[in-house]
């Protein structure tokens, strides 16, 4: 396999970028897709893959989210100083299409009927909705994970609707012929999604059939993982989504498998019962739950 993103990226050059709600479109009973439109876009420099970005809501009365003035690496401090009941909501999320005339990106929420904040403002979100993006300004940023090594032969992607998005934009950006596993756990079978990919991709859809998300925790992929027959060579995994989830899939493929743990990439999108902002919190304090082999 040969990719053109193996090196390790450059520090993240980053800005605010203010934007609005362009349009809205369903994507199955819990997708929907938000379009966000202005001027400043132009200068939104997506990676590819599984760009993430920080979107930034305001508060049920405020006609736009109250962010940081400055873009530098001060941002967050200043950002986590403010008053939570003022401070825009921060939540993380990928780019799943981005367009150049007009300046235009397209990101996909999940909407689980006990979402949270962001969850309930994509909801009801309408044209002129005002918005604010932290995103990167060169292609090579920290924001993308997906970087398989030099010598992978082949790729294995694991994550839930939540994740979607990034394994859709990982999918078309393998370059052709590459060999993919593919596992996408969903609420409802309404909510497949036709891919784009020129990859010699395997794509299996795991339906919950309305159950929670991350509950039973992780049964779905584990028991697919486990019977499958997985290729010969060298592999690299991308698995995201739920983060207890997450960590029992490393450790299947780490412990049972025999990954290079250095060939894993994962990353707890959310996890089940804690909101963003306890998150946050745990990772600038260090007492979240620790990666285990």
């Amino acid at each position: 396999m040969t990719t053109a993103a193996t090196t390790t990226p450059t520090a993240v050059p980053f800005r605010f970028f203010d934007a609005q709600v362009v349009r809205t479109r369903s994507l199955g009973p819990s997708m929907a897709r938000i379009t966000f439109g202005g001027a400043c876009l132009k200068d939104f420099t997506t990676g590819g893959r599984d760009q993430r970005f920080k979107l930034f809501l305001p508060h049920p009365g405020q006609s736009a989210p109250v962010v940081p003035v400055e873009d530098g690496e001060g941002w967050f401090a200043t950002w986590r100083a403010m008053d939570p009941d003022v401070r825009g909501i921060m939540r993380s999320y990928t780019v799943r299409e981005q367009r150049r005339e007009p300046a235009e990106i397209d990101v996909d929420f999940a909407l689980h009927a006990d979402g949270g904040p962001a969850a309930r403002w994509a909801a009801r979100a309408e044209s002129g909705d005002r918005v604010t993006l932290l995103g990167p300004v060169v292609a090579d940023n920290g924001g993308v994970d997906f970087r398989p090594p030099p010598g992978t032969d082949w790729v294995l992607i694991s994550g839930d609707e939540t994740a979607l998005p990034a394994v859709a934009g990982i999918l078309q950006w393998l370059p052709a012929g590459t060999r993919a596993k593919v596992w996408i756990e969903v609420q409802h079978a309404e909510d497949l999604q036709d891919l784009r990919t020129e990859a010699n991709a395997e794509i299996t859809w795991l339906v919950r059939d309305g159950a929670a998300p991350g509950a039973p925790r992780s049964a779905l992929v584990l028991d697919e993982l486990r019977a499958a027959e997985l290729p010969h060579g060298t592999p690299y995994a991308w698995i995201a989504g739920e983060a207890g989830t997450v960590r029992a899939v490393r450790r299947h493929l780490v412990r049972e498998r025999g990954f290079d743990r250095k060939a894993v990439t994962f990353t707890g999108y959310w996890r089940l019962g804690a909101c963003e902002e306890q998150l946050v919190e745990e990772a600038v304090s260090g007492t979240g739950p620790a990666a285990d082999d």
